[in-house]
């Protein structure tokens, strides 16, 4: 998924390094970050100055970001919203890649949305995405989650066009053909091996820690949004999503401290009231 302007980090568009690197320096902690330093901080991963700009102009209008002003000095600071969007990011980078306490049962969803309403329609199904469901036939969603979705169908104020059920395979229904036909396990996994193979020994050792941490949580995001955290018992054999969330969660301790004080030397911060 190589970013539009063709900047940056081969395969990861400068939006997903700047949530990152929000989600990792910024969020929950009550500042504000210079422009300037964003600007250095994604400099350091190859992405030019027209297109952060860029970035940080649409994720303004998207709500996502707000400017705060200090003389001639330019600072950004989380919404409200974008403080949400970068927690449920990181619940997803905390949380597992495979579902170790499925009870056996699935969540089905169906909705049927008005052709006057396409933008909603698209929305939802990619939140469903977000959420781990699959299509497995025309117009039905399956999970193994048993996470709560009204939420986001209220957001899109679609609660009253979809039906939510909970429920067991019964008689010769296979639970594993199921996982096979509503989501691409082999691309998945070919996924997980290729991140493996790009960050296994030293890799990416001509960058610093910080814009290391930042490549290894953007790429593992683009990853895990689109794994459904299936139970073992639905995955194949050697799944490597698991090999795959070891080696990341033991770069993303080595590198945190590193990272963390080059990231105090380059976000000038002040307190975003």
């Amino acid at each position: 998924m190589a970013g539009a302007d063709g900047e940056g980090t081969p395969g990861v568009r400068p939006e997903t390094l700047l949530l990152t690197l929000l989600g990792d320096h910024v969020l929950d902690r009550g500042i504000a970050v210079s422009t300037g330093g964003v600007l250095a901080a994604l400099d350091r991963l190859g992405v030019g100055e027209h297109a952060t700009r860029a970035t940080l102009s649409r994720m303004i209008r998207r709500d996502l970001l707000h400017t705060v002003r200090r003389g001639r000095q330019a600072f950004l600071g989380l919404t409200a919203h974008g403080a949400a969007v970068l927690r449920d990011g990181q619940r997803k980078l905390d949380g597992d890649v495979v579902d170790r306490h499925w009870d056996g049962r699935w969540t089905l969803l169906t909705f049927s949305v008005p052709e006057s309403r396409r933008a909603d329609r698209h929305a939802l199904r990619t939140r469903l995405d977000w959420f781990g469901f699959g299509l497995l036939r025309s117009g039905l969603w399956v999970s193994t989650s048993a996470a709560d979705i009204a939420p986001a169908l209220a957001g899109l104020d679609l609660l009253d066009h979809a039906e939510v059920f909970r429920a067991e395979p019964f008689m010769w229904t296979d639970p594993a053909r199921i996982a096979r036909e509503a989501w691409d396990l082999p691309r998945l996994a070919a996924g997980y091996e290729q991140f493996l193979g790009r960050w296994t020994g030293e890799a990416h050792g001509e960058l610093d820690e910080l814009s290391r941490s930042i490549r290894l949580g953007a790429e593992w995001l683009l990853l895990i949004r689109r794994d459904p955290v299936l139970p073992p018992a639905l995955l194949p054999p050697g799944w490597p999503g698991t090999r795959a969330a070891a080696l990341f969660r033991s770069l993303r301790r080595r590198w945190a401290r590193p990272a963390a004080k080059l990231a105090a030397e380059v976000l000038e911060s002040l307190v975003d009231e």
